[in-house]
Order: C-alpha cells, then structure tokens, then sequence
C-alpha cells in the first residue's frame, strides 16, 4: 500500500488534473499514453518534473547512483577524463541532460579537478526550474573553484561543440506509447481518458502517427509475433531525440547509463506486461494512474533502438555493458581503495554492492557509448563489452 500523499500534494494533484481534462477534451476524449506521460511528467509547473517536489534521495521517490556512493561519479569522471585528454585540443566541454540534485556534477568536476583536466564549460540541461535553483545553490557550495564553468541551458545547444554528453537514467523517462495486441491479432494503442471523476487507460485504433508501422517493423525485425494480450512500450520520439543530440555534438562521445535490455529481451514473449514503471516515496508499482504528477513513471530502455537511431544520426555505438563491468573498468576498486578511515572503507564497500553486484544495479543497468569523430577505444568497455548482444 502506498503512503498517503499530504493535503497540498492532493491539491497539486488536483491542478495537474485539470489541465489533463482540457487536454483530453481538446483531443475528443483520449489522450495518448504518450501526451499523458509527458504532462504528467513536463507539464509547465504542474508535472512531476517540473513542479517543487522532492524526487532524489531520502526524502523523494527513488534513489539514483551518484547518490548513492561518490564512487560512481569518480568511476565515471575516470572515463571522461580519457576522453578529455584525447580532444584537449578542441576546449572540450560536458553537457548533462537532468542533473538531479547536481550530485554526480559536483562530485565529477572535483575528481577531473584532482587531474588538472576540466572541460571548457559543464553545461546542464534542466528543464525544472526548482531543480535548476537546488543545483545552482548545491554546486556553488560543494565546488565554488569550479562553479564558474556551470552554465544551465533551457534547450540544447544551438552551435554544435566537441565533449561529452552525459545523462544518467533520462531515456526511462521520455514519454513512450504503450500498445496492446487484440484477440483478432490487431494492434491497438493505449490511451488515457480523464472525466472530472475517473481516470481510466483504454485501448483502441492506433492514431499516433507511425506507431503501427513501427510495431510491425519491430516485429518483422525480431522475427515475432507479438500474441494476443501481449501489452508493451514503444519509444517513437527516440529517433528525433537523438538526432537532436546527434546536431548538437560535433565531436565527441554521448554516455548514456540507465536500466534496459537489448531488444530480444525486451520484447521477449514471456514479458506481456511491459516494463511500465512508477516511483513513489521509494515504493515501485506499475500503476500509471496514480498520485498523478505526484510520483516518477518510467520505462525500460530498448538499447537496439538507441543503437540503431544513433546510427541513423551519424553516430557509432563505441562499447555497451552493464554498469558493473563499466565501473569496474573504469577503476572503482582502486578509488575505494582510497578510503580514510574504517568507516568509510565500511561504507564504500556497502556502495559497491549495490553499484556493481548483478543482483543490485551492476546488471540490471547498463551503459551506451556512441560517438562522432571519435575513434579511441574507450576504457570503460575494454572487458564485457557487449555489443554483440544488441
């Protein structure tokens, strides 16, 4: 059972939930899964990200890595390092899609300040206004030598530059379609309907624009067909998503970390329900439907269908592994060697399990290179590299 949402929550709720029912009323009834996820989500003020909610941490709905332990970021500014090393002559810089609390920021600049390596500019891309107000006031007391390379962006950057891009857990929250297969064998979409006193998801005739073309695609390139009851998710804003970051790097290496499969597993038959997920006050269920702007939904990532839509936009896929083999690649026991004291190599090494054990993050999330221009191997796949599996 879910904890009970506080008497402003509810009204917050209340509001986001208006504005649904307008939007519905101006599409005849439905909203798709999609337009619903991104207002719930984005809606300006009103959505789970863009509203002043505590999301990251104790006191929010989940917990991400750079959280967790400094170990991940430092792990990680290891594998940029090499990269920044290799385009010192370009002024490299980083940009971050969502930074969160600007954990993994902070803790990242300090370490490639500790090797006498920092990119020109660290942009961050943040489409919360709370949150980009939390980040400036953490990073300018967590790393005030380097807080003069943060510049906060509304959009991607309009002139291409030559970096990094990172972006740890964004892709499981861009708005997916949800489809269902029918008894007779038809594909049908999902759909959100809102009444001033219910809420309910539905499935009917697809109206989205290309999302029946793309499931038979996807069917005819696993070699399946999806059976009746089977009910999944479908990422067709990705392609555009990544040619939109594709634009905007003109050299470098994008670094995407987050939970998924290859497409194989993902739409392995036994899977008929999905990957639909939500997070609330550190509970996860799979119900969309609930506490409205109020908690994080999300959905696995199709690393093939990233691969392939990097390769589309003028990308290579450089490595992909899981996030146990990338930290571990990329040096993680050696920083937790470094500890001070007892109490940190007690803490570091609680840090590590759940970081890089199979059965806490170490499997279940991975990690995707691509890169342009760029032809170094790079140090965070040189073992477990699994791009074969894609």
């Amino acid at each position: 059972m879910l904890p009970a949402p506080s008497a402003d929550a509810l009204a917050h709720q209340a509001k986001l939930l208006d504005h649904l029912f307008m939007l519905n009323q101006q599409q005849r009834g439905q909203l798709s899964f999609a337009e619903f996820m991104h207002n719930a989500l984005y809606a300006p003020g009103l959505g789970y990200y863009s509203a002043g909610l505590a999301k990251i941490g104790e006191a929010g709905d989940f917990v991400t890595a750079p959280v967790i332990s400094s170990l991940f970021s430092q792990a990680l500014a290891n594998q940029c390092l090499q990269i920044l090393r290799s385009l010192a002559n370009e002024a490299p810089c980083i940009l971050e899609l969502g930074a969160g609390t600007g954990r993994m920021a902070g803790d990242l600049m300090l370490y490639l300040a500790t090797q006498d390596v920092l990119p020109l500019h660290y942009y961050i891309l943040e489409v919360s206004a709370d949150l980009k107000s939390r980040q400036q006031a953490y990073l300018q007391a967590y790393c005030p030598e380097q807080y003069h390379r943060f510049i906060w962006l509304d959009t991607l950057p309009s002139e291409p530059f030559t970096g990094i891009i990172l972006g740890n857990e964004v892709i499981d929250a861009l708005p997916c379609h949800l489809f269902k297969i029918s008894d007779d064998h038809t594909i049908l979409e999902g759909f959100v309907e809102i009444t001033p006193t219910q809420t309910q998801l539905c499935f009917d005739t697809p109206k989205s624009q290309g999302l029946q073309e793309a499931i038979i695609a996807l069917q005819e390139r696993l070699g399946l067909t999806f059976t009746p009851g089977y009910l999944s998710e479908i990422h067709l804003q990705l392609n555009a998503w990544i040619a939109s970051l594709s634009a905007c790097l003109h050299q470098g290496v994008m670094l995407f970390i987050d939970y998924g499969f290859p497409s194989h597993e993902y739409y392995h038959p036994s899977r008929t329900c999905g990957t639909l997920m939500c997070h609330y006050r550190h509970h996860a269920h799979s119900d969309p439907l609930q506490y409205i702007g109020l908690q994080d939904i999300t959905a696995h990532v199709d690393f093939t269908a990233l691969a392939l839509a990097a390769i589309a936009h003028d990308l290579e896929v450089a490595g992909f592994t899981n996030q146990g083999a990338f930290l571990l690649n990329n040096g993680i026991l050696t920083l937790a060697e470094a500890a001070r004291n007892d109490g940190q190599r007690i803490a570091f090494s609680q840090q590590l399990q759940k970081l890089i054990q199979p059965h806490e993050m170490g499997e279940l999330f991975k990690v995707m290179a691509l890169s342009k221009q760029f032809d170094e191997s790079l140090q965070g796949f040189v073992a477990f590299d699994q791009r074969h599996r894609l």
